[in-house]
């Protein structure tokens, strides 16, 4: 009983530690190192990405993934934050994958009191033009909301606290690349898009309300295929992964009920370009 007992604790030690990503376990800053607060540091729990008139910031993944469950939390730029995109996506490897893929959420920032603009986008072997915009339903600068993105052998889904906004099927019967063997590294950044950023370019950015800090915490990417290497062995373990793991598996591989019922309430009510 007592052996039974300390080998449970050791296995829930295990999963909470497999779970609790810290930031510098799979992530690494990419550019403008110095713009980047690390209010988090000892921890590796948090990591704040900052913009000025010189320059922004931004991290990537270590690795690349090959299907998963990934998500992050994060708290977007409070106040006026005209011209500003703070963005979150994942990607190909361009020099390994010319027709590249890509799974985009951009934040677009705005004045004060305006509602900030979400743009999501799909690149399928490097052609994109499948932008989509939305409001959404709370401030996404009082308090981290989690965004996440789950992707299977049938459906990719964008995910803003758990609720599904966007969903990509895969039609590949019908003629349409699917994202079914690039594995994709994750990105965040925010940087200076004031050209198009807030009404169409029309509001600039005021700098002298710089810097503009977007915070992240809880990176999740325990439940995804890292691929360590490009060889086919490694592309085969992330397949053999899929369908074991929950990700490519009931219920995920088509719609529930619910997630129709969010579709059409996010399509009713917040979509404002598609």
């Amino acid at each position: 009983m007592k052996l039974s007992f300390i080998i449970l604790v050791l296995a829930a030690t295990s999963v909470a530690v497999v779970q609790g990503s810290k930031f510098w376990d799979d992530f690494y800053v990419n550019f403008g190192d110095g713009k980047v607060q690390y209010p988090g540091y000892d921890t590796g729990s948090s990591i704040a990405l900052g913009l000025d008139n010189t320059t922004g910031s931004g991290f990537q993944s270590k690795y690349p993934y090959l299907y998963g469950n990934l998500s992050m939390q994060l708290k977007l730029v409070g106040g006026n934050s005209a011209g500003t995109v703070t963005s979150y996506y994942m990607a190909s490897d361009r020099t390994q994958y010319p027709k590249w893929c890509e799974l985009d959420f951009e934040f677009l920032g705005n004045t004060s009191g305006e509602p900030y603009i979400l743009q999501t986008n799909v690149f399928s072997e490097g052609v994109g033009n499948r932008e989509q915009r939305i409001y959404l339903w709370f401030d996404p600068t009082a308090d981290y909301h989690q965004y996440g993105i789950l992707w299977n052998q049938d459906l990719i889904l964008f995910l803003v606290d758990s609720r599904v906004i966007r969903v990509f099927h895969n039609a590949a019967d019908l003629g349409i690349p699917y994202l079914d063997y690039q594995p994709m590294y994750i990105y965040s950044s925010i940087w200076n898009g004031e050209s198009w950023a807030t009404c169409g370019g029309g509001v600039k950015t005021d700098w002298s309300l710089q810097p503009f800090l977007a915070s992240y915490t809880n990176f999740n990417v325990w439940n995804a295929c890292e691929m360590r290497d490009y060889t086919q062995s490694s592309s085969h373990a992330c397949f053999e992964k899929l369908y074991s793991s929950s990700y490519g598996q009931a219920p995920n591989l088509a719609l529930t009920q619910s997630q129709i019922d969010d579709l059409r309430w996010i399509k009713y009510n917040y979509v404002i370009y598609d």
